[in-house]
């Protein structure tokens, strides 16, 4: 049984993005099937992978409104082996408003890929930087939630709005979600607020935080914009190896429970 996890921080520009694509990429590297789910209308998981969403018949807003099914709208990556992504599109901005009136509106997600869970080792949901219903709709059907938490002195304040929604979302509509990992971006050790902020996440949040921390590192950043996960665009880069050290600490975590 797969194991879907949400990451989520409504905060932009913490990484979520650059995480969700390679951490995916290192977990089918490690010989995991994976599934990115893009729930961002600004669909940069989905070219990030690679997908021309020009040219895409199906996306999360279709199997979400118009109740596709979901397995029309994967596409293999051509990138990577056992890697595949329910791409987005920009129409998924106004998802959220013609959810409203839907039955269980806070579950469509949730039912949309409960029978993938048997397909995959791991979905990955990269969510909208807010806290909006789309995102709502990711935390009720996730099994966990990555909290990526860039390194910048506004860090933890809005880390406090993400934990009470997940409150929320805990006792109201997914009693079992739990918190996979605060997981420290863009971190540099030669700057001083880099590890002030470093040293209170890991006081405030302790065991929750991932010891794999992802550094700044400029070929993390240009590898997007050849559409590949930077495992594939500089194996030996900053970025690669922290990322497979992400997934490698992910899998072993899992592997125990």
């Amino acid at each position: 049984m797969g194991k879907i996890i949400a990451l989520a921080n409504q905060k932009g520009g913490v990484g979520k993005t650059t995480t969700t694509i390679n951490l995916a990429a290192s977990l089918a590297t490690l010989e995991k099937k994976v599934l990115v789910i893009d729930a961002d209308p600004q669909a940069n998981a989905s070219s990030g992978l690679g997908v021309d969403i020009q040219q895409i018949d199906g996306s999360v807003y279709e199997c979400l409104i118009k109740k596709m099914d979901i397995r029309e709208a994967i596409y293999t990556t051509d990138v990577i082996d056992n890697l595949d992504i329910v791409p987005s599109h920009i129409d998924l901005v106004g998802a959220e408003i013609e959810m409203l009136n839907l039955k269980n509106r806070e579950k469509v997600m949730k039912d949309m890929l409960a029978p993938l869970k048997k397909e995959y080792d791991y979905i990955l949901i990269d969510c909208s930087p807010s806290l909006g219903l789309i995102t709502v709709n990711s935390l009720t059907a996730a099994d966990s939630v990555i909290i990526p938490v860039q390194c910048e002195y506004f860090a933890l304040e809005g880390i406090s709005k993400l934990l009470n929604t997940i409150k929320i979302i805990k006792s109201k509509l997914n009693p079992t979600l739990e918190i996979e990992g605060f997981l420290l971006t863009m971190y540099d050790s030669r700057l001083r607020l880099h590890n002030q902020v470093y040293d209170e996440v890991k006081r405030h949040f302790q065991e929750l935080v991932f010891r794999t921390v992802i550094q700044r590192n400029v070929k993390l950043s240009e590898a997007p914009s050849h559409g590949i996960p930077v495992i594939l665009y500089d194996a030996d880069s900053t970025g690669a190896r922290n990322h497979l050290a992400l997934a490698q600490e992910i899998v072993k975590r899992n592997d125990k429970e």
